[in-house]
C-alpha cells in the first residue's frame, strides 16, 4: 500500500509568503491549512532558521501527519510509546524502508513540534511523567525552558560506519579528468579548503579575497568563519575569473558557462550533474563532493592538526562532529598493524642475536 498516494496531506511551497513566515506549507488535498504544523513551521522561520532546514523539518512532519491523522487522537494525547512503536512500525511497512537517520530525524521534528505547543517534553505515559519546566521563562516562540536535565529520548539505533576518504590516486584521476578552471576551483575548495557543497555554490563573489589568499565563508546557521586559501586554489580561481566566467554574471562566485544559463549561478542539480559525469568518465563511483570535504578532514586529522583548529576549519558546530575524522580508517588500520608486525619481528631478531653472541 502506498501511505502517500493514499495521504490527505501535501507539502506545497509558496516563495510569495512574507520574511518571517515559512515558504514550506502542509495543507490537505482540498487546500485547507494545517495549522498545528504550520504555525511551528512559521516559528522557525522566525527564529532564522534556513529553508533547507524548514524544507527538512516540513517533510519530516508530512510523514508524521500523514499516521497521526489515522489514529484518531488530539496532539495533546500523544505519547512516547505511541512514537517509538506505533509511528516507528508505520514508517518501515510503508513502502520502502527509510534510513535510521531519516526515522530519527522524523522523531526529533515530533518531539520539537510537541514541545512548541505545550512547553514540555512528549510524555512517557502520562503527563505526570514528564518533566517540570519554569512557567515564568518562555521564548517568544512558545519554548519553554526545563527545570533539570531532559531525559534522553529512545531513538532508533543507527549502524555505525565508516567514511573512507578517497586515496591521493583517485583525488589525482578524478581532477585531471575536468577541462574547466571553474570545476577545478570548485573542487579545490572542497578538496583542500573543506567547503560544503552549498557552501561551494552559494559563495558570494565578495567574500573571495584572492589577494590576501582567504575566504569568508557562510556555513549552517548562519556561522561565518574564515579560511586560508592556499596558492593552489588561489591559481585556479585566478584562472577561472580572468579566462572563463562572463562579465555580466550573478552575484556568486561560480556561475554556468554554457548553454541558456550561462552566467546565472550554479544549482545544487548542476554541481550533482557535474559529478556524475566525471564519476561515469574516471570510474571512481565514491567519488562525491562530500567525499572529498571528508578526505580534507583525515588528512589533516592524519597530519597532526588540533582538534579546535581542525572543527574551526570544518565549520563545525559539535566537537563530536569534528572527532569523526580522527576515527582510524581500514587502510590505517591495516598500516598500524603492519607497522606492529615489523617492529615486533624487528625486536625478535635482535633478542636471537642476543642469545647467540658468544
Amino acid at each position: 500500500m502506498n501511505a502517500q498516494a493514499d495521504s490527505p496531506f501535501i507539502l506545497v511551497c509558496c516563495p510569495e509568503m512574507p520574511r518571517g513566515f515559512s515558504a514550506y506549507r502542509l495543507r490537505e488535498r482540498e487546500g485547507c491549512d494545517v495549522p498545528e504544523v504550520n504555525d511551528f513551521l512559521d516559528a522557525q522561520a522566525t527564529r532564522g532558521l534556513s529553508p533547507r532546514s524548514l524544507r527538512a523539518y516540513a517533510y519530516s512532519l508530512l510523514n508524521f501527519w500523514r499516521w497521526f491523522h489515522r489514529v484518531e487522537k488530539d496532539l495533546s494525547e500523544l505519547r512516547e510509546r505511541d512514537l517509538f512503536e506505533d509511528y516507528v512500525r508505520f514508517q518501515k511497512s510503508s513502502g520502502v524502508e527509510p534510513a535510521s537517520t531519516t526515522i530519527n530525524h522524523r522523531l526529533t521534528s515530533v518531539c520539537c513540534l510537541y514541545r512548541y505547543h505545550f512547553g514540555r517534553e512528549l510524555p512517557a505515559q502520562s503527563s505526570s511523567l514528564s518533566h517540570p519546566y519554569h512557567s515564568s521563562v518562555a521564548s517568544p516562540c512558545g519554548y519553554l525552558y526545563p527545570a533539570r536535565r531532559r531525559r534522553r529520548r529512545p531513538f532508533v539505533r543507527s549502524p555505525r560506519r565508516i567514511v573512507v576518504p578517497l586515496s591521493r590516486t583517485e583525488v589525482r584521476a578524478f581532477l585531471d579528468s575536468f577541462t574547466t578552471w571553474r570545476d577545478l576551483g570548485l573542487t579545490a575548495l572542497m578538496l583542500l579548503c573543506g567547503l560544503r557543497s552549498r557552501e561551494v555554490i552559494e559563495l558570494p563573489l565578495g567574500d573571495l579575497d584572492l589577494a590576501e589568499g582567504r575566504i569568508r565563508v557562510r556555513g549552517k546557521g548562519q556561522k561565518e568563519r574564515a579560511v586560508p586559501l592556499p596558492s593552489e586554489v588561489i591559481h585556479f580561481l585566478s584562472n577561472y575569473l580572468r579566462l572563463e566566467r562572463p562579465a555580466k554574471a550573478a552575484e556568486t562566485f561560480f556561475v554556468s558557462l554554457k548553454g541558456k544559463r550561462r552566467g546565472q549561478a550554479m544549482t545544487p542539480a548542476g554541481l550533482r550533474s557535474l559529478f556524475r559525469h566525471h564519476r561515469c568518465s574516471t570510474g571512481i563511483e565514491k567519488a562525491n563532493p562530500h567525499r572529498f570535504r571528508h578526505t580534507f578532514g583525515s588528512e589533516l586529522a592524519a597530519a597532526g592538526i588540533s582538534l579546535a583548529a581542525l572543527m574551526n576549519l570544518m565549520g563545525h558546530g559539535d566537537i563530536k562532529t569534528t572527532m569523526l575524522y580522527v576515527e582510524l580508517s581500514p587502510h590505517d588500520v591495516w598500516q598500524e598493524f603492519q607497522r606492529v608486525l615489523k617492529l615486533r619481528a624487528s625486536l625478535k631478531s635482535d633478542d636471537e642475536r642476543e642469545v647467540h653472541t658468544p
